[in-house]
């Protein structure tokens, strides 16, 4: 068999192989977090979160109905 070189690698050899590493556990970070994520949470209006936290009980009804008038008066 021929080899080239003696196998030694050089500063820029070990460089670009961890800069590839990271770039490359970058991009499954990336992946992971963009699939993970619900891409529905962050397009919803103030009066769905509101109904949501009525639904769960953090607000009882007299601070749900103050809160959405409010909402409603600020179109």
């Amino acid at each position: 068999m021929m080899y080239w070189g003696n196998g030694d690698w050089n500063w820029a050899a070990w460089v670009a192989m961890t800069a590839s590493m990271v770039l490359f556990w970058g991009l499954v970070a990336w992946v992971v977090v963009t699939v993970v994520r619900r891409p529905g949470d962050t397009h919803r209006s103030p009066e769905d979160v509101l109904a949501d936290r009525f639904a769960r009980g953090e607000i009882d009804d007299d601070e749900f109905q103050r809160r959405r008038d409010a909402l409603r008066a600020d179109r």
